[in-house]
């Protein structure tokens, strides 16, 4: 059985980035911990806080988590915490969860939240300070990361493919509880986008429906 935590910077990310890939997990009988870092700001939005709490619950209760932990760092000011605040946090929760996967945002992400917690959260995954952790990859998440820019170093290059044929209806699902993230398509988090992507992904691994990520780190 696998431990698997996925690091999700906003309630969402873990849906469209992994959520066929967690559903699968569950399916095999492993652990499955959601990992949220922000939430948006009660004062000046309490409407859409309220909305969001009960999203979050649905989600946990569709994908049967094992665990939720909730950073609740104010969303679009992640920045401004200091760098020891963001690891130090992270780092309570993977110590007290163990896992031995994790799924981390892109590093190069366009939103600045998705960078800063990858920094904090990939210096949580040291084996001389975590050696429970052998498997580390990136999820993809439309909106995010197809804006990184287009070059080399700051692109995603997918690696590892998962299938999730069997899952992708199911993801759809939960994707629309965040009813205020789904658009229409062209919108990047439409479900025609996210089939499409899907099937793309697919397309190069031999299947109907896949996710991707990348791979950092595999230690066997």
């Amino acid at each position: 059985m696998n431990k698997v935590l996925v690091v999700a910077v906003h309630p969402d990310d873990e849906t469209i980035a992994c959520g066929g890939t967690l559903l699968k997990h569950k399916t095999n009988g492993d652990e499955i911990h959601w990992l949220i870092c922000t939430e948006t700001n009660k004062e000046q939005n309490p409407d859409f806080y309220e909305t969001r709490e009960k999203e979050i619950i649905a989600v946990r209760d569709y994908f049967k988590f094992d665990s939720v932990h909730n950073l609740r760092l104010l969303s679009t000011k992640v920045d401004e915490y200091t760098d020891s605040e963001r690891v130090g946090k992270i780092s309570e929760v993977v110590s007290t969860i163990r896992p031995n996967i994790i799924y981390l945002p892109f590093r190069s992400d366009i939103h600045s939240d998705h960078r800063y917690i990858f920094e904090a959260a990939y210096s949580c995954t040291k084996s001389f300070r975590y050696p429970f952790v052998k498997k580390v990859l990136m999820m993809e998440a439309p909106s995010e990361t197809e804006f990184a820019l287009s070059l080399p170093s700051q692109s995603f290059i997918p690696n590892v493919f998962n299938d999730i044929t069997d899952y992708i209806d199911m993801k759809v699902e939960i994707t629309k509880i965040f009813e205020s993230e789904i658009g229409e398509h062209p919108f990047p988090r439409s479900e025609g986008t996210i089939r499409a992507l899907a099937a793309y992904r697919g397309s190069t691994c031999g299947c109907s429906a896949a996710e991707s990520f990348m791979l950092l780190k595999e230690i066997t």
